[in-house]
């Protein structure tokens, strides 16, 4: 691990330079600001629409609550941001590889562990941060329009999505150690999700596995009671084996 602490503050300051910085935590923040007001609008829009079709038919949908606030944000974070975030690290390793930077770091005195330990966890401070900025703008926000905002239900759904989104860095930087090509490594992200999402149908994988925490933070947002030891656990043991297997990989591949 020689050189990590020197490579995490490097890897810091580049994200604070350059695209990086603005277009994750861009995503993010754009939804937690446009959550709120648009939760408070949607009904109107769809009386709106249902009424210049001129069908006759008179809809009653109820007000809108804090809770659609959060369903908002949460709906955003499990498809948008994890696209995002899957497309955007799916190069984190294999660019560096090829274009040549990764062999100039590792001829100063840092080890392969300490370059692919070092970009998982600025990757992972970049997300974190961010998802917390977004989460309290999302909160301030809920409550100045909606006059109430329940703090539990946000941070427990918010909570949850974060673990699931740190597997989901942690397989990404394997990929981007294993994968040349960054389309090819965000593919194969994206199959990971699309069958995890498929597996929610299956109650042993909702029992035990990261599949739980695909729909988990929207049923929390709506303030249900879920089980979710077994798969939390199970998805932060499979993030650490993901780190463990990027390591591994990367310490064989030629650069």
């Amino acid at each position: 691990m020689r050189g990590f602490g020197v490579f995490l503050g490097k890897e810091l300051r580049e994200i604070a330079r350059t695209w990086r910085i603005w277009v994750l935590p861009g995503i993010v923040l754009f939804f937690a600001v446009s959550g709120p007001p648009l939760a408070e609008v949607t009904p109107q829009l769809l009386s709106s629409v249902m009424e210049s079709q001129g069908t006759g038919a008179v809809i009653e949908l109820p007000d809108p609550t804090y809770v659609d606030a959060y369903l908002q944000w949460t709906k955003n974070l499990s498809q948008i941001v994890i696209f995002a975030l899957i497309i955007m690290f799916a190069g984190a390793i294999s660019a560096e590889k090829r274009g040549g930077t990764a062999i100039l770091s590792l001829t100063k005195p840092l080890t392969r562990p300490a370059f692919v330990l070092g970009k998982l966890a600025s990757h992972t401070i970049l997300l974190t941060v961010t998802t917390l900025v977004g989460a309290a703008v999302t909160w301030g926000l809920t409550l100045a329009v909606f006059g109430e905002a329940p703090l539990a239900p946000l941070a427990g759904a918010t909570g949850v999505w974060l673990v699931s989104a740190l597997f989901f860095v942690a397989l990404m930087m394997l990929l981007s150690s294993a994968v040349d090509s960054q389309a090819g490594a965000a593919g194969l992200g994206l199959v990971v999700y699309l069958l995890l999402s498929i597996a929610t149908i299956w109650e042993p994988a909702v029992s035990y596995s990261p599949a739980a925490l695909v729909n988990a933070p929207t049923e929390i947002a709506m303030s249900e009671t879920v089980a979710l030891g077994w798969p939390i656990g199970t998805t932060i043991a499979l993030t650490v084996l993901l780190a463990i297997a990027a390591v591994a990989v990367f310490r064989k591949r030629e650069l």
